[in-house]
């Protein structure tokens, strides 16, 4: 995709013309959005305030093109049927392409199996493309080898569900994946190594990742196909704190050429949530490095 710097370069050449990817030019000179996804979670209370249908107003008004979900419940997103939020969201030059939802194993395997199945229907129809386990139980100082095993097992079983379905099904790491060792091999390399590649990918949040004392880019570079996703995420607003390097972040997720989508998310404020969030999309909105 063009950035903005290219585009303003090209739109100059070709504006005699009147053409530009077979379209007039627009006098108002506006760029394309970038393909800046947000993780709804970051306005979590604004959606128990102001509902949701609100919120995704305020979202596409500040500009972000690409939502990932936190909100499940029972065959519903958001307490809306799922072809209705799809289409809310649609509505608002938005897309939903991605959720957070999970429910940790248990000792009734059937029950679990059965509502997974509910919970791929739903996401189904609202024809997302990713569907991501948010946790685990696995960040205990008595983790084994065996727990690893369990999960992997676990979500191998998920993502072969999923698949039916035409989703992905992922795990998003916090920072225990790379602080807890089995042998000195971080928890996130065993669940890599126990997982079935072609059933789950890994949706890795570079600023955990750095808090769990390693550098997402060499996690990208380490597993360029397992990989699928990002949180990109700082310790509040997007860029403010200067200790994340979002620029080689990018770079490599753009260089691995597997990773489409991304999610902004805000778990901690300086200001309002929708004052980060919008700080966020400024600052990546505006860097020359992100498409």
């Amino acid at each position: 995709m063009t950035n903005r710097r290219d585009f303003l370069r090209q739109a100059s050449m070709l504006v005699a013309g009147g053409v530009i990817g077979g379209s007039i030019l627009s006098s108002c000179g506006k760029t394309p959005k970038k393909h800046i996804g947000l993780q709804l979670y970051s306005l979590r209370d604004d959606v128990k305030d102001l509902g949701i249908q609100k919120v995704l107003e305020i979202v596409a008004g500040m500009g972000y093109v690409n939502l990932e979900t936190a909100g499940y419940n029972d065959g519903l997103i958001y307490n809306i049927a799922p072809a209705e939020f799809k289409k809310i969201v649609d509505d608002l030059g938005m897309k939903v392409t991605s959720a957070h939802v999970g429910r940790d194993p248990g000792a009734d395997r059937d029950a679990d199996m059965d509502w997974w199945s509910k919970a791929i229907e739903t996401h189904a129809a609202a024809d997302l493309k990713y569907m991501v386990m948010p946790w685990s139980d696995l960040g205990r100082d008595d983790v084994t080898l065996d727990d690893v095993k369990r999960y992997a097992e676990y979500f191998n079983t998920i993502g072969l569900k999923t698949a039916g379905a035409s989703i992905a099904f992922g795990y998003h790491n916090h920072a225990f994946e790379f602080k807890y060792k089995i042998d000195d091999v971080p928890l996130y390399d065993l669940l890599m190594e126990h997982t079935s590649p072609r059933h789950v990918f890994f949706q890795n949040d570079v600023y955990w990742t750095q808090v769990g004392g390693y550098d997402p880019v060499e996690y990208l570079k380490k597993y360029p196909q397992r990989i699928k996703t990002l949180h990109i995420k700082d310790e509040k607003a997007i860029g403010v704190s200067g200790n994340m390097d979002f620029e080689a972040i990018f770079n490599q997720a753009y260089e691995n050429g597997i990773i489409k989508d991304w999610y902004v998310e805000v778990e901690e404020y300086d200001g309002t949530p929708q004052e980060d969030v919008k700080k966020s999309y400024d600052f990546l909105a505006e860097a020359d490095y992100v498409k």
